[in-house]
């Protein structure tokens, strides 16, 4: 019982700061998805256009950013933009705002292949159909194709925010307050170097198998519609 009590007195006097850790990890990884998904969107139809220019500079964008780690992306990013950005704009180069960014430019790669994959699981009977019904392309990929390529991809999108949630433990190197960064200031001044990050990995457990599960009645109730 002694044991069990102290477990519950370390998680009882230290939660707000796991909490408020946890929910800035939450925060990161929304933009990271909202963001990622736009320029990811943009990527896609760059990717599937037929004007060679922009399937090229779609192609490098991708391929760099899969090719390189995020750790390395954060840290260009972070400081090449504060060099950059005068320092009277604060909001543009706080830890928050510049990590946010990063990882938004990270996701929109994979989120391109993503959205690439389910244009290309359309039927493209589809599209002729539309452009028979005297839509032209763009009302067809807006009005037909997009919303059953987003409909088909959509468990791959929550994957990706589940993805972002466990990678954004990152951004704590440059002192964003995170779930991972809260373990690490708890670790520091406690000197215990484990039990801190027992509890950040049951939080970071939750919060992934929760949305597991989420994902799961999603699939089902899309394979029911």
């Amino acid at each position: 019982m002694g044991i069990i009590s102290r477990q519950i007195a370390f998680a009882s006097k230290y939660l707000p700061t796991y909490l408020n850790g946890a929910l800035t990890t939450i925060e990161l990884s929304i933009i990271g998805v909202l963001l990622g998904f736009t320029l990811g969107l943009l990527l896609a139809l760059m990717k599937t256009s037929k004007i060679k220019l922009l399937n090229i500079l779609s192609n490098i964008y991708i391929e760099v950013v899969r090719g390189t780690p995020m750790l390395v992306q954060i840290m260009i990013v972070y400081f090449g933009l504060k060099k950059i950005i005068p320092e009277q704009f604060t909001l543009l180069t706080a830890p928050m705002f510049l990590c946010a960014l990063s990882i938004s430019l990270n996701s929109a790669a994979y989120v391109a292949e993503i959205i690439r994959s389910g244009i290309a699981s359309v039927d493209p009977g589809q599209m002729e159909a539309a452009r028979s019904l005297g839509l032209n392309k763009k009302q067809a990929m807006a009005k037909v194709i997009m919303p059953q390529a987003i409909k088909n991809i959509l468990p791959a999108l929550v994957n990706e925010f589940i993805t972002l949630i466990k990678e954004s433990s990152i951004t704590y190197t440059v002192g964003v307050g995170e779930l991972m960064y809260a373990g690490k200031t708890i670790s520091s001044g406690t000197y215990q170097l484990v039990k801190p990050f027992i509890f950040v990995a049951v939080i970071y457990f939750i919060m992934t198998f929760s949305l597991s599960k989420a994902l799961g009645l999603l699939e089902r109730r899309l394979a029911n519609d």
